[in-house]
């Protein structure tokens, strides 16, 4: 499973300190904004980049250029296809002065995330699709009156609360963004996106702090994962639906579908943390993950795929098995895209995992792995 691999190594830029003077503003509040899409069964994938999300506040200024503010930047290729049924990928948040806004603002990007596609390669292109039928790949075109930036109406769903969050969810039409010219046969991307309500979907937020102190862990990653012993192939067991980045201060905020989710926070140099959860609609419950530190030690080895191209990835899911409430289940501390032919290292709390290693058109490896303190331990995948 592809899905939400390469968050791990993004880091959705957040500008704590970008606050925007807005009408009748007075504090400041915070702005989050997800992704989701409908289905199409026309395409195998949908690839876009979002380079950064930006809004404009109701005032004097409106026709300012310059009062547009970034509250986050992304700078990710997403697979539109990826966001159905009710999944949501989370911009990025900001804070923002209390007030009104009046649009909302998606930089559509040029340059591609450094992240595999679902064929095991390089996205070609920032923006493309990969036909369902014989995988063609065409890129798509930006019209030049969107490529300073895609525009929304908010029509009041904007207005920023002191002290509260305001939630965005972005319904980006796969289905209906993606247009056939003529005779040219040229692909061109002519976004289609409305704001959803976002009663269906759960807002998690919550802190991750040391529990040596209850000082906030900067950077450390939340998952929501879903763990299904059942399903036939080992790199599929274990989906992870979604992940966020707690900010300076440790906070997380974190969109969900309603269903039942391993909650996991993993920081470098602590010991994970998990729990069970259940994301129920229109609600808006605080999980808070408190860390304690643990010796670490290392996991290096290379990757080798018969056959491939060196612009080929291999998938490195490192999975430890944690009790909880009395049951085992299997969690995702570490996911690695390796290209073949080179090298990997990753350092990661002593414990025993499960490394599952996959690529296209090869079968999924199992190996496990006994990590110790201050020692490198090797594992090298061929294919």
């Amino acid at each position: 499973m592809r899905k939400f691999m390469y968050l791990y190594r993004i880091c959705l830029a957040i500008l704590p300190a970008a606050l925007l003077t807005a009408c009748g503003g007075g504090g400041t509040g915070t702005l989050s904004v997800g992704l989701t899409d409908a289905p199409t069964e026309a395409y195998k994938a949908v690839y876009v980049t979002i380079d950064a999300v930006q809004v404009h506040a109701k005032g004097p200024g409106e026709d300012n250029e310059n009062a547009w503010v970034t509250i986050a930047s992304p700078k990710q290729t997403f697979n539109l296809l990826d966001l159905t049924n009710g999944v949501v990928a989370g911009l990025g948040q900001g804070p923002l002065e209390a007030g009104s806004y009046t649009q909302i603002r998606l930089i559509i990007g040029a340059t591609p995330d450094a992240g595999p596609n679902l064929l095991c390669h390089s996205h070609p292109f920032a923006n493309y699709v990969i036909d369902a039928d014989d995988e063609e790949i065409h890129e798509l075109t930006v019209p030049s009156g969107e490529q300073t930036g895609l525009k929304l109406i908010c029509a009041g769903k904007c207005d920023i609360a002191e002290n509260q969050t305001t939630e965005l969810i972005l319904d980006f039409d796969a289905a209906a963004s993606v247009v056939v010219a003529g005779n040219s046969g040229n692909y061109n991307l002519k976004p289609t996106i409305k704001i959803l309500e976002t009663e269906d979907f759960t807002l998690v937020t919550g802190r991750v702090t040391k529990s040596l102190d209850g000082s906030g862990i900067a950077a450390a990653v939340v998952t929501a994962q879903i763990f299904d012993a059942l399903v036939a192939d080992p790199q599929d067991q274990v989906e992870v639906a979604a992940t966020t980045l707690s900010d300076v201060n440790g906070d997380f905020q974190l969109f969900l579908k309603p269903g039942a989710y391993n909650l996991l926070a993993v920081a470098p140099g602590f010991a994970p943390a998990a729990v069970n959860f259940s994301a129920l609609a229109g609600a808006n419950p605080t999980q808070d993950f408190a860390l304690t530190s643990a010796p670490t030690g290392t996991l290096q080895g290379k990757v080798t795929i018969a056959g491939a191209d060196a612009d080929t990835f291999a998938r490195l899911s490192l999975r430890q098995d944690l009790l909880l409430d009395g049951v085992s289940e299997a969690v995702e501390v570490e996911g690695l895209d390796i290209k073949n032919g080179a090298g990997y290292s990753v350092s990661l709390p002593v414990a025993s995992y499960d490394a599952v290693a996959s690529t296209c058109n090869f079968p999924t490896q199992v190996s496990p792995v006994d990590l110790v303190a201050d020692t490198a331990s090797v594992l090298d995948l061929g294919f």
